[in-house]
């Protein structure tokens, strides 16, 4: 899956075209980015549904692959961002990003953390903080009638099998790990496939599409 982001629709429909012809599965639409400084990119975009209706119908043009439109969880409510995304064309939501943040402060030289070039930046929290956050959008977004059927990647928080097993039950039928592996290394994903069968054969479960959304 290519994770792609433009500040135009010119650039979402050539970096569409690009990683289709670099022979990508799937397009994953970056909305939601915190670091950005152009209101053109990142988060902001993911506050705004019209341009975020207008990105993806962008990118549909540069490609025939499904696209996942990725969600800000800086936002107060996000169905009306994704329904925008699928009235562009998007063929699935992934949910969330990270949640813009000062994560601490140095006492030494009084500047708010991460500090980049010597200043303080606001940037993204991830890890497992953020999972009840994301779980809560997840599952107003598979209560909302209009996305009760649309594909959603859970996102955020995930590190156990357990964790990744609450994803699931709230309606996300897919997931993806990124801080987890960083702290810990690949051999998680073992341990959460381990754990996951052994919860299913516990409870007469033979397909996990069958826990999708069940909470």
């Amino acid at each position: 899956i290519a994770s792609i982001m433009g500040t135009n629709e010119e650039d979402w429909v050539e970096l569409a075209r690009l990683v289709t012809e670099a022979g990508a599965d799937m397009i994953e639409m970056n909305l939601s980015c915190p670091q950005m400084t152009s209101h053109d990119m990142g988060s902001d975009v993911g506050t705004n549904p019209e341009l975020c209706r207008k990105y993806c119908a962008a990118v549909k043009r540069g490609s025939s692959l499904p696209v996942l439109a990725k969600m800000t969880p800086n936002i107060t409510d996000m169905v009306g961002v994704a329904k925008a995304c699928l009235e562009g064309g998007a063929d699935g939501i992934s949910a969330i990003n990270t949640v813009k943040s000062i994560t601490d402060v140095d006492l030494d030289r009084k500047i708010g953390m991460p500090i980049i070039n010597g200043k303080s930046s606001i940037s993204g929290y991830s890890g497992a903080a953020v999972k009840p956050i994301a779980l809560r959008f997840i599952t107003q977004m598979k209560q909302h009638p209009d996305l009760v059927n649309v594909p959603i990647t859970g996102v955020g928080g995930i590190e156990t099998w357990r964790d990744a097993l609450e994803f699931i039950l709230v309606g996300a039928s897919n997931l993806q790990v990124t801080t987890a592996v960083m702290q810990y290394g690949y051999r998680i994903v073992e341990d959460m496939i381990s754990g996951l069968s052994h919860y299913m054969e516990d409870n007469g479960i033979e397909k996990l599409s069958d826990l999708v959304g069940l909470a």
